[in-house]
């Protein structure tokens, strides 16, 4: 069986063609890469400064050059699915035609607007309906950031769509949501998992436009006809919903057992947490700023965002548009031979945020906060790397208090898991073993559920599969009295 899986992240994309062989208990899955891309995006000039656009077409024509890869390499696949990164959405009109390319969530649209929604309703209240956190990219706030400014485009729109809902529909037709992606928009009831439209009456948001929701697994429909002659498939080729949010997707391929374990999906940024069987609605859990997200087969993702390896990233674009160019694996290099603990920053900090020249911004706050300046790319790069360790930290004590009980491993997995010293310093920090592996957990998890949605296996034989599919790396605690004591000097330079 080979399934084909879209993996969108912010700021590139694969198409992946994932074969499963062996049957039952030797049932192995091997991705490959069939086709990759970078994708950013783009700054428009408007008639008030500029607004961060997602280049939805080259998005379109890259799926559509990687589908004709696929069959030109492995002829018809038995199914197709997209996952991306999460926050954005489309808006459609109502003879299905996109109203403007959508905006990518770090876009200013939303700034000012979780204080105007707590102005409406209690933080309280809401985070007790929805159990998310109130991070100013959720969807929420970019529907509340278009009504502020009065968009022409809501008087249009007849459909809502996510991103990986906007590529089902082009490639099939169906206009439908999926709930993993939903739930992080701050609009669903974390009980029901339905929109919550009461809510969102209160809030002044429209919701005529929002689709129905389908679980992971679902069945979408076959290739448009337009769509099968484009990419020379066959128009018979089902298109199934995975968990299209892709930590979501990643989650379901994380190969933890039992329930002593906690997740980390690293990237651009780190998705924290522990797989639970409940949303986790307590005041407790709101001040420790962590959410409940949809997970699959009823799971709830508990979690908290950590902004990951975007600081080493724009650290890199910064040195590159000065002249200065630095393979990751360079930068990975000078980092573990730069002194240890010279400076730390707090990695969430919003001045750390947005599209910055980011080692700039550390070099200043460094300064500010009379702490040693860092003055190579390796000690920029080692005071990134170590500050979201400790960050990491942090999480995993909030985790622990939020569960009543402390938890024994921590798994890792996507991209970031290539960044072995990140890796190690992850595990110094928290004291435990960190598994790392897999590095594809997004792609392999989107094909699992494909395989699911085919009939082909089960829940329960997913992570096994992962396990069997993935080399897993065990890095040990060292040093960890060090870490310790760094620890308590950043919990004292954050103000506890």
């Amino acid at each position: 069986m080979k399934v084909v899986a879209v993996d969108l992240g912010a700021s590139g994309g694969r198409v992946l063609t994932a074969t499963f062989s062996g049957a039952d208990a030797a049932c192995r899955l091997e991705v490959e890469e069939t086709h990759r891309f970078p994708h950013g995006p783009l700054a428009l000039p408007q008639d008030n400064g500029e607004t961060l656009h997602w280049n939805v077409f080259q998005l379109w024509s890259e799926i559509l050059d990687g589908l004709r890869h696929v069959g030109t390499a492995h002829g018809r696949p038995d199914s197709i699915g997209v996952d991306t990164w999460g926050d954005d959405f489309a808006l459609l009109d109502q003879d299905g035609r996109l109203l403007g390319c959508p905006v990518c969530y770090r876009d200013r649209r939303a700034e000012g607007m979780i204080e105007r929604a707590c102005g409406r309703m209690s933080r309280e209240n809401i985070f007790r309906s929805t159990g998310m956190q109130f991070m100013t990219p959720n969807a929420l706030y970019h529907l509340m950031g278009m009504v502020a400014h009065r968009s022409p485009l809501l008087r249009g729109a007849d459909r809502f769509l996510m991103m990986p809902d906007l590529f089902h529909y082009w490639l099939c037709g169906s206009k439908t949501g999926e709930y993993t992606n939903a739930s992080i928009t701050q609009m669903l009831d974390a009980t029901t998992r339905q929109w919550d439209r009461k809510l969102l009456d209160r809030l002044g948001v429209p919701h005529h436009f929002l689709p129905e929701l389908n679980e992971p697994g679902a069945h979408l429909g076959t290739l448009r006809s337009s769509v099968a002659d484009e990419t020379r498939l066959p128009a018979d080729v089902p298109i199934i919903c995975p968990a299209t949010h892709d930590t979501a997707a990643a989650v379901a391929a994380t190969p933890g057992q039992g329930q002593d374990w906690a997740f980390l999906s690293a990237g651009t940024w780190c998705l924290f947490g522990a797989e639970v069987d409940r949303p986790y609605l307590d005041p407790s859990v709101l001040r420790a700023g962590f959410g409940n997200e949809g997970g699959v087969r009823g799971t709830i993702r508990l979690l908290r965002n950590i902004t990951g390896l975007w600081l080493v990233q724009e650290c890199r674009r910064q040195w590159s548009r000065e002249g200065h160019e630095y393979s990751y694996a360079e930068l990975t290099q000078l980092a573990a031979d730069a002194p240890p603990f010279l400076a730390m920053v707090d990695p969430d900090a919003p001045a750390y945020a947005q599209p910055t020249r980011m080692a700039h911004a550390i070099a200043e706050y460094c300064s500010r906060t009379e702490q040693p300046v860092p003055g190579t790319p390796g000690e920029f790069v080692r005071c990134c790397l170590e500050s979201i360790a400790l960050t990491v930290r942090l999480r995993w004590e909030q985790l622990h208090v939020i569960l009543g009980r402390r938890l024994s491993v921590l798994h890792m997995v996507g991209g970031g898991v290539q960044n072995t010293l990140l890796c190690q310093f992850i595990a110094n920090a928290i004291g435990v073993p960190v598994v790392a592996g897999p590095v594809e957990a997004t792609a392999m998890g989107n094909a699992l559920i494909q395989g699911i949605g085919l009939g082909a296996l089960d829940y329960d034989a997913a992570r096994e599969i992962t396990r069997r599919s993935t080399v897993l790396v065990e890095y040990t605690p060292q040093e960890t009295a060090a870490w310790d004591d760094h620890y308590a000097r950043f919990l004292e330079r954050r103000g506890g």
